[in-house]
Parts: structure tokens; C-alpha cells; sequence
């Protein structure tokens, strides 16, 4: 889904001076404020972002100031990632 957003101009210049790429920059803002409210799971924010791992999601909501519990179904998860990563590899 694409969405569209209007900002008067002068809004527009000054974030656009800040942040060069608007669009990443408001996807980051969607994304933060999805995980710190609990409305994202972790692993939504990681596809939402393109994130390959959900250590770079820790990684960025860190940086962010956003401390997310991790749950068990986060741990085995990343068993099931770790375990098919050494599969591949091994072969």
C-alpha cells in the first residue's frame, strides 16, 4: 500500500533540510511510535523497515530510546533463524 501525505511547503523544506529522505524518515516515525505503543511486533517493524535480523530492529529502537521485553516466541525465533543458518552453511 502506498500512502500519500500533504505537508504545507515551509513544514516540507525544514524537515526535508533534517531528513533528505522524507519518506524512510516518516516509514522510521511509523515504525517507532508502532513498536513503543506495542501496535507493531517486532518482527513487523523489521519487514516494515527492511530489516534483515531482529538485531538490527534492537539495534535501531535502541538508538531511539525504545526498550521492547523480548518473549519467548523472539528467542525461539531466532533458534529456528540460527539453526537454518548453520544448515546452509554446512552443506
Amino acid at each position: 500500500m502506498q500512502i500519500t501525505v500533504q505537508l504545507p511547503e515551509d513544514i516540507a523544506r525544514h524537515l526535508c533540510a533534517h531528513h533528505p529522505d522524507l519518506s524512510r524518515a516518516a516509514l522510521e516515525g511509523m515504525a517507532l511510535e508502532g513498536a513503543r505503543s506495542g501496535e507493531l511486533t517486532t518482527a513487523q517493524v523489521r519487514r516494515l523497515l527492511g530489516f534483515g535480523t531482529r538485531t538490527e530492529v534492537d539495534a535501531f529502537l535502541k538508538a531511539h530510546g525504545i526498550y521492547l521485553p523480548t518473549t519467548l516466541a523472539d528467542i525461539e525465533r531466532d533458534a529456528e533463524t540460527s539453526r537454518n543458518f548453520r544448515r546452509q552453511w554446512s552443506l
